[in-house]
Order: C-alpha cells, then sequence, then structure tokens
C-alpha cells in the first residue's frame, strides 16, 4: 500500500498498470473522437455511408473494439485516481480532502473549457471537472454505496433511448466543423456547458467503480487480485465485443438499418457494454503489466509516459484535429476517409508517445500535468 503523505505522487514512484493504461486508450480516444468529423455525406454512427470495403472493415473494427470503450475506461481510472489521491491524504479531515479536490475540479472546468472553446467541441475534461466537484462528496461513502451508485447509473444508461452516438445520423455541425472563428466561439459556448454538465451521467458508473478499486489498490496489485481482473478482462472485453455487434455491423453495412424501435435498444446497449468493455481494459492491461514485470522495453516505457501525461497528450490530439478538419484551417473533413482518418489518428497518437518519452527521458511532467498539480497543491509541491 502506497505511503501516507499529503504530496503528489512523484513520476517514478508510479504504478505501471494505470499509466499504461491511460497511454493505449489514448490511441483509442484518437481513433474514436476522429471519425466524427468526416463530412459531405451521409453518415450513421459518425461514419460515412458510401465507404469502401476496406473503410467497412475498419468502421467494424473500431465500432466493435473503441467506440464507446475508452471513455469508460477512462472514467475508471480517473475515479481510481482520485481515491489514491484520498489514501494519501488520509491524514487530514474530509474537508481538506474536498478542498483539495474542488481545485482540481477547477482546474479542469477552466482548462476544459477553453478546451471546449478553442480546439474541440467534445471536451471531457470539463465533465470530468464536474464530476470531480461532485464526486469530492462521495470519496468517503462506504463501498456499499458506491457500488449501488454505480449499479443504478449503468442501468440509466442502459435505458431504451434514440440519443446513443452509435445510431446518430446527425452529420458534423458548425460547433464540430465551424466556418469561421466568431460562429466557432459561439457555437461551442452554447455546447460545450452542456457536455460538462451532462457528461458526468455517463461517466459516473466508472467512476464510482474507481473509486472503489483505487481503495484497494487493485490495478498495482494484479497478485493479489488476479482472479478478479482475470474475470473483469475476459467478461468485459467479451460483453463488449458480442454487445457492439448489432451496431458495428449496421455500421460496416453487413446487415442493414432495422427500424427505430430497434435502434433505440442495440444503441443503449452498444454503450452499456462498453463501459464492461473499458473495465475490461483495465483489467487486461493491469494482468499485461504483472507479467511485464521490471522487463520494460523502450515501447511499454514510452507509452507508459505518454500515460502519465495524459491531459497534455489528449489536449495536443486536438490540435491536430483542428488544423486538418477546420473549415478555415485545411479543411480536410470531406476528403478523408474512414480508414486515412484511422491512419490519422494512429500517427497523431504514435507522435504524442515520442514527446512524452522525450519529456521522461528529461525528467519532465506535462505542461497541463505541471499546471493542475500546481492548482492542486500549491507552488512548493509541484
Amino acid at each position: 500500500m502506497p505511503t501516507r503523505t499529503s504530496e503528489p505522487t512523484a513520476v517514478t514512484a508510479r504504478a505501471l498498470a494505470p499509466d499504461l493504461a491511460r497511454g493505449f486508450m489514448l490511441l483509442f480516444i484518437a481513433l474514436a473522437n476522429s471519425h466524427y468529423f468526416l463530412s459531405g455525406r451521409p453518415v450513421l454512427g459518425g461514419y460515412p455511408q458510401d465507404g469502401s470495403p476496406l473503410d467497412s472493415a475498419v468502421t467494424w473494427l473500431i465500432a466493435t473494439f473503441v467506440d464507446g470503450r475508452a471513455f469508460p475506461m477512462f472514467g475508471l481510472l480517473f475515479g481510481y485516481g482520485v481515491a489514491h489521491m484520498v489514501r494519501r491524504r488520509s491524514d487530514a479531515g474530509p474537508r481538506a480532502v474536498r478542498r483539495l479536490l474542488w481545485r482540481r475540479s477547477l482546474a479542469l472546468v477552466v482548462i476544459g473549457s477553453l478546451h471546449g472553446l478553442l480546439l474541440y467541441a467534445g471536451d471531457i475534461l470539463a465533465a470530468y471537472g464536474v464530476l470531480l466537484f461532485l464526486g469530492a462528496w462521495t470519496v468517503r461513502w462506504k463501498d456499499g454505496w458506491l457500488l449501488a451508485t454505480a449499479a443504478f447509473f449503468f442501468v440509466l444508461c442502459a435505458l431504451p433511448g434514440d440519443d446513443s452516438l452509435s445510431i446518430s445520423t446527425d452529420p458534423p455541425d458548425a460547433a464540430l466543423l465551424p466556418p469561421d472563428a466568431v460562429t466557432m466561439i459561439v457555437e461551442r459556448a452554447h455546447i460545450t456547458p452542456w457536455i460538462a454538465l451532462l457528461g458526468p451521467l455517463g461517466f459516473m458508473c466508472p467512476f464510482m467503480l474507481g473509486l472503489w478499486a483505487g481503495r484497494r489498490g487493485i490495478l498495482e496489485q494484479p497478485e493479489r487480485f488476479g482472479t478478479l481482473l482475470r474475470v473483469a478482462a475476459c467478461a468485459g472485453v467479451g460483453a463488449a465485443v458480442l454487445g457492439a455487434q448489432p451496431v458495428s455491423l449496421m455500421l460496416a453495412g453487413v446487415v442493414p438499418v432495422p427500424d427505430p424501435s430497434t435502434l433505440t435498444l442495440i444503441g443503449p446497449l452498444h454503450d452499456a457494454t462498453g463501459v464492461l468493455g473499458g473495465l475490461g481494459y483495465a483489467a487486461a492491461v493491469a494482468l499485461s503489466a504483472q507479467r511485464l514485470g521490471e522487463r520494460r522495453g523502450k515501447v511499454v516505457e514510452a507509452v507508459a509516459a505518454t500515460g502519465q501525461r495524459s491531459m497534455s497528450c489528449y489536449l495536443a490530439q486536438s490540435v491536430i484535429w483542428a488544423l486538418v478538419f477546420t473549415p478555415f484551417v485545411l479543411d480536410l473533413s470531406s476528403d478523408l476517409t474512414v480508414t486515412t482518418t484511422a491512419l490519422l489518428a494512429l500517427t497523431t497518437w504514435t507522435a504524442t508517445v515520442l514527446l512524452a518519452h522525450h519529456l521522461h527521458g528529461r525528467g519532465r511532467r506535462g505542461p497541463f500535468e505541471a499546471l493542475v498539480r500546481r492548482v492542486t497543491y500549491g507552488r512548493r509541491r509541484v
């Protein structure tokens, strides 16, 4: 178990599994976000429907293994990290812990709001900030309350409905692809607060489970929780793959689009099983980290370094999307395909891995991680 202290965790003292998971999942986030910019054609679930057979295959892969699976894992890891912060502050009272978490919440809301206005309309950092503001009241809840709350929000998100992105026929709007800078600010000023306020509903389940798991250090002690992790990995990823098929096969054009009433069932099914998939991915990475032990090559170190700088790398992705897709910049949203956009996402992620590894070699945090730590802990503790 970690030493009880009020200091932020040093980079060299961090456990491998959570950072490795964040690093890998940033690739999934790049793949999940970038295809929603594609325009100029009829779309379904964020995918153009007039692509090549290769595009259909890539669509099936992303819809099965990526869409709706990466963000729940980040929600889990976010809660896990919050639990770690609280454990390290066990000597402080509840009010001191809440103030610490609220300072971090404020930093996330401010950075996320600016990110949503200037770079990417689908920002999640502000939503995490709102979630942390509310979650600061839950960090001392008993385990039963955490698990019951997680179950409630899981069921809530699984209820039939037509607001799942996986079945949406809406093309990119003016907030995502603004024709000019003024429209960009005006449109995003409307949508960014709504995402920040409603986003926590979707993240509450994995966040609560992350708090529960973080109290026990489950991802850091795979030798102790091996059975639980293996069950979670197999059941979670298996459920995610199976639950995605009605939507994935439809988006890939293998099966026809069903009637609207069926869509309201398979969309939430895709999203709900994605939560289970996010948990399964986290468990699988923890088991992989155990097998690696101290045998960490440069690739593993680089991906873990990316996870340590996940906020900076996430924001760097948005810089690329803004340059490539924005109509008054390069305006490639109608020129790229699902396949070429996936290659762009892979290239972008690889570039952030190389940058993070460079910063790691120089012993430097990511710029936004350093900023958030300064706000959270104060100048002298960064």
